[in-house]
């Protein structure tokens, strides 16, 4: 039986930086720890960072990048959401809710209407249940030399501000996915 009251108080924290060896703190060591090297995709690292540490250990994690895009004909930007990581042992207490929400709190107060996360399918029920929608839509992002490729992730947007509609329009990001 998992004891969700024990999470419930773990302090969420912002974190300096997040190197390889926290992510191995918090998934282990592999060579595909998110379970998307087959896209084949590069990947920009995320500037802000949220984690939460359980007696001393790094168990979770989510990381927070401003991306210029283009939802239907407007440019603008989002909040791309990425690295979420929940230690194994530690899925199941609700941390990813409370990563993923301290990294959105934070997000609000940064200007962009939207986050934007890209998810394997598995993983949509878990977002939408933290509130998340996912986008119908195709999605295009840039790849080294200037490539644009549709993202064959799952796209999910949610809302950073009360007066913000859900995405409803095709996205095209304006750089690396996050």
């Amino acid at each position: 039986m998992t004891d969700r009251r024990s999470s419930a108080a773990l302090p969420v924290v912002r974190l300096p930086a997040y190197t390889k060896t926290d992510q191995e703190e918090i998934l282990g060591e592999s060579d595909d720890p998110f379970g998307v090297a087959s896209a084949g995709l590069t990947w920009l690292p995320k500037d802000e960072h949220f984690g939460i540490r359980h007696e001393g250990r790094l168990v979770a994690h989510a990381g927070l990048l401003r991306l210029p895009v283009a939802i239907g004909a407007t440019r603008t930007e989002v909040m791309g959401v990425g690295g979420v990581a929940v230690a194994p042992g530690m899925q199941g207490r609700g941390l990813a809710r409370l990563v993923v929400g301290a990294a959105l709190a934070h997000a609000r107060g940064m200007g962009p209407r939207h986050a934007l996360l890209f998810c394997r399918p598995p993983l949509v029920p878990l977002y939408q249940r933290l509130g998340w929608h996912l986008l119908e839509e195709d999605v295009l992002v840039e790849q080294p030399e200037g490539r644009l490729v549709p993202m064959p992730l799952r796209t999910m947007t949610t809302p950073l501000h009360d007066d913000a509609r859900p995405v409803a329009e095709a996205v095209r990001l304006f750089s690396l996915p996050m």
